[in-house]
Order: structure tokens, then sequence, then C-alpha cells
């Protein structure tokens, strides 16, 4: 018996540091985490449990993440079917070094700030379709120019320090196609960061699912709503996790949405060459396309399939003075106010036989993944219009590093993390407060440990 118990302590001792490592919140993405620097291109790393043989594929799949796509006809064949309409070239020119879009400067053209279109009831322009394309190939107009006027807006915190946010006003003009539609809505979307979103989508509907609570059984006043959206990629309805509104099932799905929505390009999973254009847009749809030969699509599925996979194996990178005292004291200061409520700190993805770098790992994204109410100030005007995703903070701290700016939120409008707290309302209205009643000393732990991330 005592030596089986001998044998049995060992064991556990031999297993106790390498489960340790597995729980490792400074490695946010487990084994996968980035094994990188935090430097300008923290966000652009492969899993660090990437085989030599997958790196490859990865940087092959960052080629055609950054390829500068043109109109056809083009000599560059690989390359061509750009549009006609279009928000962007390249996947790059939005998530510029796989990072946090902003909106425009004054007198700039938006990129990485895009327009949903559709009226209350979820439908799309019947002129302009289902997105706004803020350029066109030669010959034909941009759907629209925009000019943004931001309003200021006070905030005076509990110790006398006054933070003024910018409220947003869009004002469209020259509409190239006709009027659009009185019903028709307009939902700003900034780019999101890539880092992490293999994981996350490895995360098993199961653990979402019980998460949510619509009807807000517990009484706490967060709901966590569910949406189920159709996938191309999986043929089958499934929970919906990517983009803003949870309105992308997959990678794949997201992926294949910005080519067609974004660049105008056709996939296997969204064949016309077109893009958004709508049939209202005669010109559009009979303007020459990048296919060659009948049954092909303008991006190949090779090409489409390395995206994806680029996208998936983007790492998370590590995280910073984790164990410095003000961090500490800003982590439990995070989980007081109630913040920790919707950016759930800790999740844990299933298995996948294809995606092994991805499988098993328990990661700190700080995510539910659910849709939550946040209010009448950041409600976009169509359809669930208060309802956001609740987005992921790892690499938070990082996107100044990286993208040298910090505009957040769904429309660049908070400049920095403070800011984009106090624009929380709807569930988070109660834990917006009780930030503004911290100290001094305390909202600057608070910050501290949200830079870390």
């Amino acid at each position: 018996m005592i030596r089986r118990l001998t044998i049995g302590l060992a064991i556990a001792l031999l297993l106790a540091p390498s489960l340790a490592a597995a729980d490792d919140e400074t490695r946010p993405g487990g084994a996968a985490t980035s094994k990188g620097p935090r430097n300008r291109s923290a966000f652009s790393n492969p899993s660090g449990n990437m085989s030599f043989e997958r790196q490859l594929d990865f940087k092959v799949g960052d080629g055609v993440f950054r390829k500068l796509w043109v109109a056809a006809p083009a000599s560059t064949r690989s390359s061509d079917g750009l549009g006609p309409l279009f928000n962007a070239r390249a996947c790059q020119a939005c998530h510029l070094k796989d990072g946090r879009g902003r909106p425009p400067a004054a007198g700039e053209t938006p990129a990485s700030l895009l327009f949903a279109l559709g009226s209350a009831d979820g439908k799309p322009d019947p002129v302009y379709g289902g997105q706004l394309q803020t350029f066109g190939i030669q010959g034909h107009a941009a759907e629209a120019s925009l000019r943004i006027e931001y309003q200021p807006l006070p905030v005076t915190l509990a110790d006398g320090e006054t933070i003024t946010l910018r409220r947003p006003v869009y004002h469209f003009s020259a509409f190239a196609y006709g009027a659009i539609d009185t019903a028709t809505r307009f939902s700003p979307r900034i780019a999101p960061p890539m880092i992490g979103v293999g994981l996350l989508e490895l995360i098993p509907e199961a653990n979402i699912l019980a998460r949510a609570d619509p009807d807000d059984r517990n009484n706490d006043g967060i709901r966590g709503i569910t949406r189920k959206v159709w996938s191309a990629a999986e043929q089958r309805e499934m929970l919906g996790r990517f983009g803003w509104k949870n309105g992308a099932a997959t990678i794949a799905d997201q992926t294949a949405n910005a080519f067609f929505n974004d660049m105008g390009l056709s996939t296997d999973l969204h064949r016309a060459g077109f893009g958004d254009c709508t049939p209202a847009q005669a010109a559009c749809r009979s303007a020459p396309h990048g296919v060659e030969a009948a049954g092909d699509v303008e991006v190949p599925r090779k090409l489409f399939d390395l995206t994806v996979f680029y996208a998936r194996n983007l790492a998370v990178p590590t995280r910073e003075n984790s164990r410095a005292a003000d961090v500490q004291r800003g982590q439990k200061l995070f989980g007081e106010i109630g913040c920790a409520a919707c950016h759930v700190p800790r999740q844990v993805t299933g298995s996948h036989p294809d995606r092994p770098e991805l499988s098993n790992q328990v990661i700190w994204p700080y995510t539910d993944l659910l849709l939550h109410d946040m209010g009448d100030e950041l409600a976009d005007g169509g359809k669930d219009g208060r309802l956001w995703r609740t987005p992921p903070l790892w690499g938070l701290g990082l996107t100044k590093r990286v993208n040298d700016h910090e505009f957040m939120l769904h429309d660049g409008r908070a400049d920095g993390i403070l800011e984009a707290i106090l624009w929380h309302g709807g569930e988070a209205a109660a834990a917006r407060q009780r930030v503004i009643g911290l100290s001094k000393p305390d909202r600057a732990a608070l910050l501290s440990f949200l830079n870390s991330l």
C-alpha cells in the first residue's frame, strides 16, 4: 500500500508542472501562445506549438492575406477580380498588422471602418445591399461618401477628473446609384484584431450556451443572448460567434463574407463575382470578373483554405507584467466591479483532428462570446441594435504598439480603454458606474491590469 501511494505521489508530482503550465494566465493561448516578442508585429505570429511543416502553410496564408487584388481583366490573373465595388484591396488593409482598424481621419475615405446596411427587421437595402462600398474600380463610382462629426460628451469621475467622450455623427452624401431606402439603417463596424480567433472557434457550443441567460433567471442584470446563423462552410445552422453581432459561425464563413462584401471576390461559399452589387446596380453585375473558366471562382479553394488557416493560427501574445502588484490589484477590481460577468476570463477549447495546435487548450480570452444589451448610446439603429458581442480582451494593451492608435469599440469612438469603459451602458451600466466611482489609484490599477493583457 505504501509503495502504491509513493508511486501515485511521484506521478502526481511529475504531472503537476504540466498541469500548472496548461492553466497559466501569462500564456493566454495555452500551448498555442505566441513565442514572438511583444513588439509591433506581436499579432502576426503563428501558434507557438505549430510544427515546422505547418509553418510554411501559415506563411503562404500570410501572403494571401496581404495580397493586393486588382480589377479584371489583368495580366496578374491570380490576383484579379476586385470589386467592381469594394472597401479594401487586401485583408491586411482593414486588419493592419492583423490588428485593430480605426475610423478615418478628416478628409480620408474609410477603409477599416465599414457600414452594414439593413432595415429594422434585418432586410438589406434594395439598391445598396447589405454593406456600403466606399471604393469602385475604374468606371464604377463608389456607393457614397462619408463625413464624421464628433460631438463632445463630458463625464466627470468621482475624484473630479473629467473625461470628454466623442459621440460620432455620420453624414453620408453623393449616393451614386439613387436614393437609399428610408428604412435602411447604418451600422458602423471597425475591423477587430485577428489574434486567437481559431481558439475561440473551438470553444464548445455547450460551454457558450451554458452561460446564456436571456431571461436573467439569476436576477443579476446580465443576460447574454445567443444567435443562430446559417453556416455556408458547414451547410447547417450553427451558433454565431464572429463579427460584432455574431453574424458568422466559423472563420471560413467570416473569411468568405469579407472576400465577398469587402473586396467583391467570389469563393466556393459565395460564388457571385460581383460581390454585394444588387440587381439595381446592373453595370456592376455585368462588369468583367476574374473567373477564367465556367465553375471557377476568383479566390481558388487552395488560396481560400490557406487564408483561413492563417487566420485560425494567429497567436495570442504572452501577458506582460502580470505579477506586478498594481496589475494583481486591478485584476481583483475587474472581478469586483462586475466586468468578468461578460468578459469571462477563462475558457477551454475542444478537440479537432485537423487543428492539433488549438485543441484542448486552457485559454484566457476574457469573453463569453454572447450578445449583450449595451444601451442606447451604443445602439446602431438596426435589428437588435443595442446588442453587441463581448469582444475578447487578450492583447488589449498592445493596441498602441501594434497599430499606433487606441481607438476602440465597434465604431472606434473611444480613444483608449477608459473611454471604452465609459461608453458602456445597458447591462454594463452598473459596472460603468462603479468605475466612475473608483479612486484615482484604484482606477490606475484597473487600467494597469487591462494594459497587461
